[in-house]
């Protein structure tokens, strides 16, 4: 199946982290998306998400393709983005000990603050803005939003700690929907962006998603 954002798509940044999981999440709930490797590619698109990854490493890669300039640009322009796990890190606007990489929500991460890759888990939790039920998640070696600021809601609360959060612009979230059978993240981010989506505002448990339904699918620019 051939996927191509024009325009009013969903661009996927595709330099690292569950970029074709994206791209899967996005197709189940009708929406036209497409990955995005060079800063032309953003043109039309009227959201972005930044998946996961190791957020350093991101950060290199943006700066030597341009990218960091052209998504700053995108987004004076209008485009909405969505930050998940080391997204959410790039987009922040403090980092505890680190110096900040965007900075465009006005939102405090602690990175790694979960401990190493073996400290992984999955639970459940309700984010009522989001979805009517229980929405999966899993975190891998994720962040946690310890504070936001002006403008920024809280989605989702979680011990000590927030795991999804917004403003008018942007959405963040520590965790990684796009390894659920969860869709329910990937519509509310796409009404966000304006667009229609197919589905209800349930959790969104899509019954013939799988962790290897990516595989199926082909994604051309």
């Amino acid at each position: 199946m051939q996927a191509v954002a024009g325009p009013g798509g969903i661009g996927v940044l595709d330099l690292q982290g569950g970029v074709q999981e994206h791209l899967d999440h996005l197709r189940r709930v009708g929406v036209s998306a497409r990955p995005v490797k060079r800063t032309a590619e953003l043109d039309g698109l009227v959201g972005l998400i930044i998946p996961g990854g190791e957020s350093t490493c991101l950060s290199r890669l943006l700066t030597i393709f341009g990218l960091d300039v052209a998504i700053r640009q995108a987004y004076d322009h209008g485009l909405k983005l969505w930050g998940t796990c080391a997204g959410a890190i790039l987009l922040a606007r403090e980092n505890i000990g680190e110096t900040p990489f965007f900075g465009l929500i006005d939102i405090v991460v602690s990175r790694n603050a979960f401990g190493s890759q073996l400290d992984s888990f999955n639970r459940e939790a309700l984010a009522p803005a989001v979805a009517r039920e229980p929405i999966p998640l899993t975190f891998i070696r994720a962040p946690k939003i310890v504070r936001t600021g002006e403008g920024v809601r809280v989605l989702l609360r979680l011990d000590d700690y927030i795991a999804a959060a917004e403003d008018d612009r942007i959405l963040v979230t520590v965790f990684h929907p796009e390894l659920t059978p969860s869709l329910a993240f990937h519509r509310y981010f796409a009404r966000k962006c304006g667009l229609s989506v197919a589905g209800g505002d349930d959790a969104g448990l899509d019954p013939d998603w799988t962790p290897q339904s990516w595989m199926d699918f082909s994604y051309h620019v």
